[in-house]
């Protein structure tokens, strides 16, 4: 009897080791599936057809105006175009991010990146897919805020992206409704720029605050700017016919490294919103791109402007 409790009890310690390790070998294969289930690849749908990219990119170079974008969504960038470098808003988040071209293969290959991102126009696009993932975009082809939902979804940070696209959304057309109520609803504003010889005014779609102004509050601009720049984007004038193409308000994206003495002329001192003292300068380098971060910078500074917010 001793005996049959004996085996009775050694087969009982067998069954009860064999589930633990059967449980312990579960436990480890789930872990493993965890994490591969968050590296490895998908398949993202690019405008040029499928790309496989990483789940989760820490690697990042962008070649064009979307460096805003991924810094918005919390990804890890090793390299950017100059214009972004150059943004004196991304100067803390880009510490020690490097400024790169397409041109520059040998230096994109030793920053050994992940995934590459730039435009249709960028250069050597061919020769970049055999460094890395690459995925291009066609500028205007998305509006702006579609842009960067679906920078979201190359990531894998949709919802992320589609969170601050609705905040944003709530926040740009709330301010909208108070600034026509303290300018009318009829009031013009125009976006100006001087580039070499020549003033250009913006169309809608054009960075610099234009999404904001005409897209998100609805704000009117000029006849004579909406004929000549919203199909284009934007429109080179001489500064002698500037006053055919002013607003009641003058948004004045502003580089100190150009000739603006323009400013001096009685053409510019006889502009009704000049006169007005309805000229809001801005600082261009700070105020190029429509990227979620200067979207907010943007919006925070015409709250200011206009409302005195």
């Amino acid at each position: 009897m001793k005996k049959i409790q004996l085996t009775l009890l050694l087969m009982l310690a067998l069954v009860l080791s064999a589930c633990s390790n059967s449980a312990g070998g579960n436990t480890e294969e789930s872990e493993t599936n965890n994490e591969e289930a968050g590296s490895g690849t998908f398949t993202y749908q690019s405008e040029n057809g499928p790309v496989e990219v990483p789940k989760n990119p820490e690697r990042v170079i962008v070649l064009s105006s979307f460096a805003g974008n991924l810094i918005n969504l919390d990804v890890n960038l090793v390299g950017v175009d100059s214009w972004s470098k150059n943004n004196p808003r991304f100067q803390e988040e880009l510490e020690g991010v490097e400024a790169v071209t397409a041109d520059n293969l040998e230096k994109i290959i030793e920053m050994d990146p992940d995934l590459i991102i730039g435009l249709s126009t960028t250069k050597n696009i061919d020769k970049l897919k055999e460094i890395a993932p690459t995925v291009t975009y066609t500028y205007g082809k998305a509006d702006y805020l579609e842009q960067h939902i679906e920078i979201g979804k190359l990531v894998n940070k949709e919802e992320k992206a589609r969170d601050w696209v609705e905040d944003f959304e709530k926040r740009a057309q709330e301010t909208g409704e108070k600034i026509k109520d303290k300018i009318g609803e009829d009031a013009t504003v125009s976006v100006i720029e001087k580039f070499d010889k020549q003033i250009y005014v913006f169309g809608d779609n054009w960075g610099r605050g234009t999404e904001i102004l005409y897209q998100a509050m609805g704000l009117k601009m000029p006849e004579k700017v909406k004929e000549m720049a919203l199909e284009p984007g934007y429109y080179a004038i001489s500064p002698e016919v500037l006053p055919e193409y002013a607003g009641d308000y003058m948004i004045f994206s502003k580089n100190s490294e150009q000739d603006n003495s323009f400013q001096e002329t009685k053409t510019y001192q006889n502009i009704p919103a000049v006169k007005n003292d309805q000229v809001f300068e801005v600082d261009a380098k700070a105020f190029y791109f429509n990227d979620p971060n200067t979207l907010d910078y943007q919006l925070d500074y015409f709250k200011e402007a206009f409302l005195g917010e």
